[in-house]
This record gives C-alpha cells, sequence and structure tokens, in this order.
C-alpha cells in the first residue's frame, strides 16, 4: 500500500518554472504549502539515469535529502515513434543549457523528414511521457507514470505552454498544448494522468477528507 502524504509543506524538485507552475496548480486543492528547489537554492542532480522513473527518482532523493522535507519529482518528455522514442529522457538537453526549445522543436522537425509511415506521409505520430515521484527524507518513494498521446505539427503554434507543447496536439483536439488554455491541458496531460494517479494512491480526497476512489480505466 501507497503511503498517505501527511506533511503540511512539499518541495517540488524543479528549476523549471513552467513545471512548478502546473504542479502547483495541480496541488493547490490539497492545501499544500510548496516550495520549489530553486525557490530553496538547492542544487540540481545529475540526471544519469535510464528512464523518465530513475531520472525522477533521482531529484526526487536529492530535494527530499537536501531539504528535510517531502519532495515531489516529475521527470518527462517528448517520445517521438519516427524518431525511435527520442529525445525520450533526453528532451531538455536537447535544448541545451539556454533551453533552447524552439531549437529542440527544429531538431525534432528536421528528424522527421523521410521518415514515412504505412500511408507513406511523414511519420509525426508521438507521446507525452511523465512521472511523478514522491520522496521523504527517509528515503522512502512512490512513483506514478502517466502519458498522453497525439501528432506532431509544424510549424509550432501557441506560447501558453512550455517545452515542445507548441508542436503537440494531443488525440481528439484541434490546438496544440501551447494554445490550449492551461486549465484544459491540466484535465488531459500526461502529467496530469501521472497526477491523478499519485493522487489516487498518495492523498486525501479534499472534498471527502478520505482517499479519492480512482475512476475506472484510469
Amino acid at each position: 500500500m501507497a503511503r498517505t502524504f501527511k506533511d503540511a509543506k512539499l518541495v517540488i524538485a524543479s528549476h523549471n518554472p513552467g513545471k512548478v507552475r502546473e504542479i502547483a496548480d495541480l496541488l493547490a486543492p490539497f492545501g499544500v504549502d510548496v516550495v520549489s528547489a530553486a525557490a530553496l537554492g538547492l542544487p540540481e542532480p545529475v540526471e544519469d539515469g535510464d528512464s523518465f522513473t530513475a531520472n525522477a527518482a533521482i531529484k526526487a532523493h536529492a530535494a527530499a535529502a537536501a531539504s528535510g522535507l517531502p519532495a515531489l519529482a516529475d521527470d518527462s518528455g517528448l517520445v517521438v515513434d519516427a524518431l525511435g522514442g527520442a529525445p525520450g529522457i533526453h528532451s531538455a538537453r536537447w535544448a541545451g543549457p539556454g533551453k533552447d526549445f524552439a531549437a529542440a522543436m527544429a531538431e525534432v522537425e528536421a528528424g522527421l523528414d523521410g521518415k514515412t509511415g504505412p500511408n507513406g506521409k511523414v511519420d509525426r505520430r508521438a507521446h507525452f511521457a511523465c512521472v511523478l515521484a514522491l520522496a521523504w527524507p527517509d528515503g522512502h518513494l512512490e512513483a506514478f507514470a502517466g502519458r498522453v498521446d497525439g501528432t506532431l505539427v509544424w510549424p509550432p503554434r501557441g506560447d501558453k505552454g512550455f517545452g515542445y507543447d507548441p508542436m503537440f496536439v494531443a488525440d481528439g483536439h484541434d490546438i496544440t498544448f501551447g494554445e490550449m488554455d492551461p486549465a484544459e491541458k491540466h484535465t488531459i496531460s500526461h502529467r496530469a494522468d501521472a497526477f491523478a494517479k499519485l493522487v489516487a494512491a498518495c492523498f486525501a480526497d479534499p472534498t471527502k477528507n478520505q482517499p479519492p476512489v480512482p475512476e475506472a480505466g484510469g
């Protein structure tokens, strides 16, 4: 059985303002006082894991140990079918030290050239993957994975998201994550999927004061 989160304060183990804002919004209904790793001046650990789960655990454990508080870390990225799963766990690194995601998106688009699918057209299928890892200072860890499938578009559209959002259209939608209102994105994103599983396992329902029951198929 997963450990229930009962603390009043939580570190969001990220230096990415977009991720911090999105996770803080998701946590808002639970009345948790959140603070980012950047605000605490915590160093960014070396993410040398071979999976989203491994890297999320590295960040969560490092922040929990350094702060003495529970820490929630996200490791996520864009997984492109035609690129053999790249950029994947290296999604942030493709943007370089200056976090130039315009250049990273252009690299993804360039990589699709000539990569055709069964229909003879460029294979633009992709998904966003996310793992949320919640660690306590005593070393305990809970981790939950989520994903959202979609299609890549070019040129990028919208400035409401971050990272690769402007070139990703989720299945069943006709606008990119970069064009989508954040509240709507929160209901369908890879991070929302992982967060729903985290909440069901580790957080009390704020409206019922008891653990929520996951929806069927979730």
